[in-house]
């Protein structure tokens, strides 16, 4: 199967965190560091875009209630709509050292986020102050329940069809973990390796960031620093596929389009020197690949 990738937005500093919304055919992703969230309608183009002031947004997902989650920092918040822009803080999580990173709804509409370390300079990856994060959730009640601590970079999770298995990627030591998820209580156990991106069997791949999963079970992994997306096999920790992109900081994806049969991927220009902009100008965009031949699974959306 040959895939095609194809541009839909330029010149985005960090690209994060997409979620594909179903209901409108748009793809809701943030770029980080300027502090904006942005709405691309894949029906027209029209990509728009909302300044939530100086809060290092790292996630934006709907609400059943309506208006979106998203963090700010260190804060879990509430956004009342797009047009309104209203921002209401709902719980202070981590120390002023840190901030939140990346999260996702699992199937009984639970938010879980991450957190990891926020400098006043952002160092690289092979620099990244390390254990200084944690694994949290939010429940519908707003109350928020830390998993995991010890955390480096917190980064791409979802969930297997039948809600038994969590995988989870903390992207500094380069792993890829699965967890015994039991939905019902909103816990996780039994942690083990799926796939090791420090190991000579995954050679090139760079750090493991954003991930989502197809209807077979496979992982999807952006490969940071390594311009790559792949398609991982979590039961035997084998690379199945690579997507490669023509830039290197690939950081999340999420499937998308009226079948869930695209795959919306995300990258990064911040940090780079001219010189690796001029030699890499698409860094920063938000790709589309089609033809891949799988099918995603709806994105759910936070039951608060």
């Amino acid at each position: 199967m040959s895939e095609k990738i194809e541009v839909v937005v330029r010149n985005i500093r960090h690209g994060e965190g997409p979620h594909w919304d179903d209901t409108t055919q748009c793809l809701y992703y943030l770029d980080c560091f300027v502090d904006d969230v942005h709405r691309y309608n894949a029906v027209t183009g029209d990509d728009s875009r909302l300044n939530l002031g100086d809060s290092t947004v790292k996630f934006i997902i709907p609400r059943q209630k309506g208006g979106f989650v998203v963090s700010q920092k260190t804060d879990l918040a509430f956004l009342d709509s797009w047009d309104s822009g209203k921002v209401t803080s709902i719980a202070k999580v981590e120390a002023d050292s840190n901030m939140l990173n990346d999260g996702k709804v699992d199937a009984s509409g639970r938010l879980w986020f991450g957190s990891t370390f926020c400098g006043k300079d952002i160092p690289e990856a092979d620099k990244w102050p390390k254990h200084q994060g944690s694994l949290y959730s939010l429940d519908a009640d707003g109350s928020v329940k830390k998993h995991i601590s010890n955390i480096s970079i917190s980064n791409g999770m979802d969930w297997t069809d039948d809600n038994s298995v969590m995988y989870y990627i903390d992207s500094i030591p380069r792993q890829v973990w699965a967890f015994d998820f039991d939905i019902t209580a909103g816990t996780i156990s039994n942690q083990r390796t799926v796939a090791d991106f420090s190991s000579t069997e995954i050679p090139d791949m760079g750090y493991p960031d954003g991930m989502a999963i197809d209807t077979e079970g496979k992982l999807w992994v952006a490969c940071y620093e390594a311009g790559k997306v792949i398609r991982l096999d979590p039961e035997t920790g084998k690379v199945i596929r690579a997507v490669k992109f023509p830039c290197e900081r690939i950081t999340s994806c999420c499937f998308g389009g009226v079948d869930f049969t695209d795959l919306y991927v995300t990258s990064s220009q911040f940090m780079m020197t001219p010189a690796q902009l001029e030699k890499t100008p698409l860094a920063g965009s938000i790709f589309k690949v089609t033809g891949l031949g799988v099918r995603g699974c709806k994105a759910n959306i936070f039951s608060g």
